[in-house]
């Protein structure tokens, strides 16, 4: 008599709240695919994080949780676990906070880990004491979760680069709709959602702008409603420099990079989104590390001071002259940017 089928593995990821953290957490969604042959995977997210993990195929199920920043949502989370009770067997809790770790207990996940972290120990049955020194990286932590306890201890592992899907057919509608050129594409993205002191000066995009459009080159400055302002400082006044920011969902951000040969970016959720699409990255560091939150992919220069004071990891500058950005010049930027494109068209 043959045996059944080993049931294949279900697992709910309760996912991070930011978007290039998200991105990030696609390196743990690949491993878990890679490791557990036919798991079926579902993501608790915010639900402006649905456009990205619809990117990723290794996503199967995208379980909604808007809960507003700071608040509790007792009765938002206990509805979502109802709806989620009894279809899942591991949970994998990335975010350390207590109240992430809720939905699974309540949905009565057999199997839930995570990092240990605010007195959260009768929610989860598999706690993790988090290795700073081993795994000394957002990416690192995430994949380990997703790895036996022993092996992800000793944090020797590889780990997948993210891999979005890009939509041409949305890619066309979007020149039309903007009206952009067929000159090479340079993204701009001087946002970064955490604070001032991880944002280059607006003064330097700008003049990073005008220098790129005599180059050739047309600018697309991409970002959110909140960088509406930033991008019309940098673009007013500038013929080929498109200030789109407020303008686009983040499905097309996604397109919209990868139809760009470079970007300029702060470190951001932005920077990991033109990473996972395959763009050449400029990435611009002030008071965050690139050895922490790196753009996971070898295609990327890194521009970093290293000033004595930073990194500081605080969101505006203690010092209140953030020197480790205003001193990162935009002859710099550029030189990178034009050495870049010229070894692009050698190859070509």
């Amino acid at each position: 008599m043959s045996q059944a089928p080993a049931p294949k593995p279900r697992i709910l990821v309760v996912g991070p709240s930011w978007v290039g953290d998200m991105v990030m957490a696609q390196s743990l969604f690949k491993t878990l695919k890679q490791r557990q042959s036919g798991s079926r995977i579902g993501v608790v997210a915010p639900g402006w994080s649905q456009p990205i993990l619809e990117r990723m195929e290794e996503v199967d199920e995208v379980a909604s949780l808007d809960v507003g920043h700071g608040e509790f949502g007792w009765s938002t989370r206990r509805a979502l676990a109802q709806r989620l009770r009894g279809r899942f067997d591991t949970a994998i809790v990335l975010p350390r906070s207590w109240k992430s770790a809720l939905v699974p207990f309540l949905a009565r996940i057999p199997h839930r880990v995570g990092f240990t972290g605010e007195q959260r120990y009768w929610l989860l049955n598999e706690r993790r004491e988090l290795d700073k020194a081993r795994l000394d990286q957002t990416v690192k932590r995430f994949v380990a979760l997703g790895l036996p306890a022993g092996e992800a201890r000793r944090g020797s592992f590889a780990i997948p680069r993210p891999r979005l899907r890009v939509d041409p057919d949305n890619l066309a509608a979007l020149h039309e709709r903007f009206g952009l050129a067929r000159r090479p594409a340079i993204g701009m993205m001087p946002g970064a959602e955490y604070g001032p002191a991880k944002q280059w000066p607006l003064g330097h995009f700008r003049e990073l702008a005008e220098r790129l459009v005599a180059a050739g080159f047309e600018v697309r400055v991409l970002g959110g409603p909140k960088d509406i302002a930033a991008g019309e400082a940098i673009a007013e006044g500038l013929a080929k420099v498109h200030n789109l920011c407020g303008e686009t969902r983040l499905a097309d951000a996604v397109d919209l990079l990868a139809d760009c040969q470079q970007v300029v970016t702060n470190d951001s959720g932005l920077m990991h989104v033109a990473a996972a699409v395959g763009t050449r990255v400029q990435a611009l560091y002030g008071s965050s590390s690139p050895a922490y939150t790196p753009p996971l992919t070898d295609n990327a220069e890194i521009h970093y001071l290293g000033l004595s004071c930073s990194p500081c990891f605080e969101r505006t500058c203690p010092l209140g002259h953030t020197n480790c950005l205003v001193q990162l010049s935009p002859q710099r930027v550029l030189a990178a940017v034009l050495a870049a494109s010229t070894t692009v068209i050698a190859e070509g």
